[in-house]
């Protein structure tokens, strides 16, 4: 055989033997992202794969607001252990700061300031998450 086709034929043989191991990696991923619990102890791997069927209360929860315990409560600027008080005042300020403008008198200046329905919307979801646990 020419040293040519010889060359093309290594590359094509490691060429399928490199997108096997490559097929295989993201099959085991796959696999595993429904059993790896996350630091916190709840577990998120499961937001979209269809063979997750855990009935725990806690997973219930991550899937149905889409976020776990620890990410409300960062949501929220809130530890743990605080009090609901304060996490429904941090709640309030981030919901309010988040919402419509409300209309400016007419002698002060226009400020642009940064309004945004997306962020109101994960305050609430937080608040109604760490309600729930």
């Amino acid at each position: 055989q020419s040293a040519p086709k010889l060359i093309i034929q290594i590359l094509i043989t490691g060429t399928q033997i490199f997108g096997k191991a490559l097929l295989e990696a993201g099959r085991q991923a796959a696999k595993s992202i429904c059993k790896t619990p996350s630091t916190g102890g709840d577990r998120v791997g499961c937001r979209g794969c269809g063979e997750c069927h855990d009935r725990s209360l806690t997973d219930r929860l991550t899937r149905e607001h889409r976020m776990t315990l620890d990410e409300a409560h960062l949501i929220l600027n809130a530890k743990r252990g605080d009090k609901i008080e304060q996490i429904v005042q941090n709640y309030e300020h981030l919901f309010k700061a988040n919402g419509p403008a409300e209309a400016p008198p007419k002698a002060a200046p226009a400020v642009a300031a940064v309004r945004s329905h997306y962020l109101q919307s994960k305050v609430v979801r937080a608040r109604e998450r760490i309600e729930q646990n």
